[in-house]
């Protein structure tokens, strides 16, 4: 079996935790692991699993071949989209990645960014959908509902399929979020699973249905794929070709049409932690009902998610909110209105404010940097370099810098000189000069850098020599 990983959201209702730049499968929500990892690490324990196969931006590449080093469960391949055309088209990348690689075995679809807590249940019902799949059919695992929930679509189930492992179903249809009156219909009649999105079926059965559905889509992405190029553990697909693709998600384009669809029951705490108060339901609470993460004090506080990173929060005679703070913003709503957060988003992208996309602390392949402070002609950051890393050979036009190690071992390239600098020592480097940051030592380099000059934008780097592609 194939684990296929998609990790291509956004998660805009989970701001200000969560940003495009790095987003909620890149975050540790319900454990000390990112949910990549996460979903990466619950596949233990399942039989003849082979590395998976991920698929991601451009922007996230490093994020996840790094995440997936540490958690030493190293993709097969990493595909980057250069641009996102929804489900359909990205599983037929993985599905062609797969057959290009002589392989036709089973393929496990699964979202980077879900919570599931009962590992056992989830085990089994893969096994009852690889069983079904190595037969030929499109499985979909239907999440039993606990509750007339409206923020997830819904599969209805037919007529029963014979087995000797579990249950599995035809499916009937796949249906829109209802209102809350339909939700209570739908879970009345036991006919109803929440769609979960995740699916196994052999890459050649979906290529077939996705040909016979919507054959333009597959020849965009064949023709994509087979001029893609590759450096490093990554593919990249073709920009041009892959832009033409139609965009459709897996349902409306396969799922919905095939005849061959089933729905394999799952009853394993399944949430897709698509906002704020799904995380406060699968969070550990005290006994007042609050979930309370890092310097939080609370008095007559009851039933509220709040998450602190860096300064105190407390709260006095308040319930049922969502407060979180980073080092950019701080959040405060009603549990009630938590998926009107991507409104907030929406406003501050039209304002072209960053804090709808990047964090304050951005990472790179190399680590990491936080923006401490800055004004017109100015900025200043903290720079913290992994051992053996390095940043590319590069220039500013319109910037100058100024180093100054704070801890570690730092090798530096300023202009024709080769130098090492440890901690209190520094180095300046002019406007226009070509420059180098490595660090050779075993713990990591932490420095302070102070810019100056006209115009500080990230934009401003001519790269000569880059381990990373992106010279």
């Amino acid at each position: 079996m194939i684990p296929v990983i998609l990790s291509g959201g956004s998660g805009t209702r989970l701001w200000p935790y969560s940003r495009a730049q790095y987003p909620k499968q890149f975050l540790p929500l319900t454990s000390e692991s990112t949910m990549l990892q996460e979903t990466a690490l619950r596949l233990d324990g399942l039989e003849s699993v082979s590395p998976p196969w991920v698929i991601c931006n451009e922007d996230h590449r490093f994020m996840v071949a790094e995440q997936l080093r540490v958690c030493e469960r190293p993709a097969a391949g990493i595909i980057l989209e250069p641009v996102g055309r929804n489900t359909a088209p990205a599983i037929a990348l993985a599905a062609l990645a797969i057959q290009a690689k002589g392989d036709d075995s089973v393929m496990l679809v699964l979202p980077a960014d879900h919570a599931i807590q009962k590992l056992p249940q989830f085990h089994q019902s893969i096994r009852i959908a690889v069983a079904q799949a190595e037969a030929g059919a499109l499985v979909t695992f239907g999440v039993v509902p606990t509750a007339p929930e409206t923020g997830y679509g819904y599969i209805q189930r037919s007529s029963a399929v014979a087995n000797d492992l579990g249950e599995v179903y035809q499916v009937m249809q796949f249906v829109e979020k209802p209102n809350a009156e339909v939700a209570e219909r739908y879970i009345s009649t036991g006919d109803y699973y929440w769609n979960s999105g995740m699916f196994v079926f052999k890459p050649s059965r979906y290529l077939e249905e996705l040909e016979k559905f919507n054959p333009e889509m597959l020849a965009c992405c064949r023709e994509a794929f087979e001029q893609a190029s590759h450096d490093l553990d990554f593919t990249r697909i073709d920009a041009e070709i892959f832009g033409r693709c139609p965009e459709d998600s897996i349902d409306y384009a396969v799922m919905e049409k095939t005849d061959r669809a089933v729905v394999v029951p799952l009853a394993a705490e399944w949430s897709d932690l698509g906002s704020w108060s799904a995380l406060w339901d699968v969070s550990s609470k005290d006994k007042h009902g609050n979930s309370l993460k890092g310097d939080v004090l609370t008095y007559e506080t009851s039933n509220c998610y709040v998450q602190a990173d860096g300064k105190l929060i407390a709260t006095v005679g308040v319930e049922d909110l969502v407060i979180v703070d980073t080092d950019d913003a701080i959040m405060v709503a009603s549990k009630a209105h938590v998926q009107d957060v991507k409104a907030i988003v929406g406003e501050l992208k039209s304002q072209g404010r960053s804090e709808a996309t990047s964090h304050r602390k951005v990472y790179r392949p190399w680590g990491y940097y936080d923006s401490i402070d800055f004004g017109d002609r100015f900025q200043v950051k903290r720079i913290v370099v992994r051992p053996g890393a390095e940043l590319s050979l590069q220039l500013h036009h319109h910037r100058a810098e100024h180093w100054v190690v704070v801890s570690g071992t730092a090798l530096v390239v300023n202009g024709e000189k080769e130098i090492m600098l440890t901690e209190n020592q520094s180095t300046y480097i002019p406007i226009g000069q070509k420059h180098q940051l490595k660090n050779p030592g075993s713990i990591p380099l932490e420095l302070i850098e102070v810019q100056s000059g006209s115009y500080l934008g990230e934009d401003d780097i001519v790269r000569f020599k880059d381990l990373y592609g992106r010279a």
